[in-house]
């Protein structure tokens, strides 16, 4: 585990040494493609300024403390999904199994009141956090808008990328078409571009950073042009240039009429974005951009992850179980008829969708935020009174069961019943919208990576009579 904190030293050697030797290369590259009104500094410049202190923290922290051991691997481990192993590196988000999620050190809450919002809006900008994943820094409300700007002005997708979405057959699930058209990206990535040229390593991250914003513009466009063709009309309204990110996909999915959807969507986008770097979207993207394939190939890689059952189709899971329980129980949602089904269906070897966490040991922040949604915009919803019921009455249930660690739920248990509020009722649908907000939280670490240097993953594998040599165990 001593490695688990490796960076290639070389790359920030070679880093360091160009930009004290030129300490206006980075702002250069920053200001190209820029779309700040020039009364705030932008993303790129920031993270530029930034990335001279990062990489010498690091360096300090390798040189000082590299023979460290920050814990031991027990032989569950191993055979458990890796839970609990310290073998990552994960800048923008950091998961306590108390807290929940803190976006570089600040909580959701907290982000509610610090992320700029939309004019007459209540929600956080997504466009906000990205900035504060890549940079550690709160924008200011300028800066946010500077990049909603500057997503909109790059959002256009390639007309190739297109006529693929219109020719995938209407009943290829939305998941595999996000993924195949985003893969399809990589004809234009700059840094695929320029590594078949020559680069100098110190160079990767800002192609990176150039792919990585182009996609995450483009992505709102293609994920409604998937929702059209599929359940709609096939007709797809164009981006907004003076409007934020979370409007335009509102608007692209046809729901911009409705103004609570698209505070719905702001705050979907910005607590679906990152949840640390060990689930299988994350690690994934990370893993293969530690190939240095280019972010398109990474974050396809890492959304067809995502379009597992066990990881991005929760959120289904529960919607439908909640439904079975609907037409079950009815209108009567008394605690002895919601701790009858949840009995029933534990008995039946089946688990409550929506509650537990490999990490967490409380009431995910991200339901809460939900939550606290729905009580202001749709409190009398049957759906919604259901919910809370269930709120109300599962974790009493789960830890008399006494098999679930966590018996809180998490934020699955209430994002599907949101959505189908409004009339997204289209399920198979769900991971893609999951999958356009993860690449805010995915692609801010992929261009950190390249910006420190780096080096490809290659853990140690064993087979099971090597390991059970290992532990001095007669098989």
């Amino acid at each position: 585990m001593a490695h688990s904190l490796r960076v290639g030293g070389s790359i920030l050697r070679s880093s360091v040494r160009a930009n004290a030797a030129n300490p206006l290369r980075a702002t250069t590259w920053a200001s190209t493609q820029c779309y700040s009104t020039g009364k705030s500094k932008s993303l790129k410049e920031t993270f530029a300024e930034k990335l001279p202190g990062e990489i010498e923290k690091i360096k300090k922290l390798r040189k000082d403390h590299g023979s460290k051991s920050v814990g031991e691997v027990t032989l569950d481990q191993v055979y458990g999904g890796a839970r609990g192993i310290k073998s990552l590196v994960w800048e923008g988000s950091v998961l306590d199994s108390e807290e929940g999620i803190r976006f570089r050190g600040k909580t959701i809450p907290e982000c509610q009141e610090l992320l700029p919002k939309a004019p007459g809006g209540a929600e956080p900008l997504p466009e906000g956090l990205f900035f504060l994943l890549l940079t550690g820094e709160v924008p200011s409300e300028q800066q946010v808008r500077d990049l909603s700007a500057e997503w909109a002005a790059r959002s256009e997708v390639p007309k190739f990328v297109q006529e693929l979405i219109d020719r995938c057959p209407s009943d290829l699930h939305p998941m595999a078409q996000f993924s195949l058209a985003i893969t399809a990206l990589e004809h234009e990535s700059a840094f695929a571009k320029a590594y078949a040229k020559g680069m100098s390593k110190s160079e990767y991250w800002q192609h990176t950073y150039e792919d990585s914003m182009d996609l995450i513009a483009k992505l709102p466009t293609i994920a409604a042009r998937i929702y059209r063709n599929v359940f709609h009309d096939g007709k797809v309204a164009p981006v907004q240039q003076d409007k934020d990110y979370g409007y335009n996909l509102a608007n692209q999915l046809g729901f911009a009429n409705n103004s609570d959807f698209v505070e719905l969507m702001r705050l979907y986008l910005t607590i679906h974005s990152d949840h640390e770097g060990g689930n299988v979207s994350a690690h994934t993207t990370h893993l293969v951009g530690s190939a240095l394939s280019s972010p398109m190939l990474s974050l396809s890689a890492g959304l067809n992850g995502l379009a597992g059952p066990l990881h991005g189709l929760a959120n289904q899971e529960v919607l439908n179980w909640l439904q079975k329980m609907k037409q079950s129980i009815g209108n009567d949602l008394s605690d002895e008829k919601i701790k009858e089904y949840l009995w029933s269906t534990l008995k039946s070897g089946q688990v409550v969708p929506g509650y537990g966490h490999a990490v967490l040991r409380k009431t995910d922040p991200r339901y809460v935020s939900q939550r606290e949604f729905a009580l202001k915009k749709l409190p009398d919803d049957p759906m919604f009174k259901l919910v809370s019921q269930v709120y109300k009455i599962a974790p009493g249930v789960l830890t008399e069961h006494g098999k679930t660690k966590n018996p809180f739920p998490n934020v699955d248990a209430h994002s599907g019943v949101l959505l189908q509020y409004y009339g997204l009722t289209q399920q198979s649908y769900y991971t893609v919208l999951f999958g356009v907000s993860r690449a805010i939280g995915v692609l801010p670490q992929l261009i950190i990576d390249r910006a420190v240097g780096a080096p490809i993953e290659r853990p140690k594998s064993f087979s099971t009579d090597a390991y059970a040599k290992l532990v001095g165990a007669s098989l």
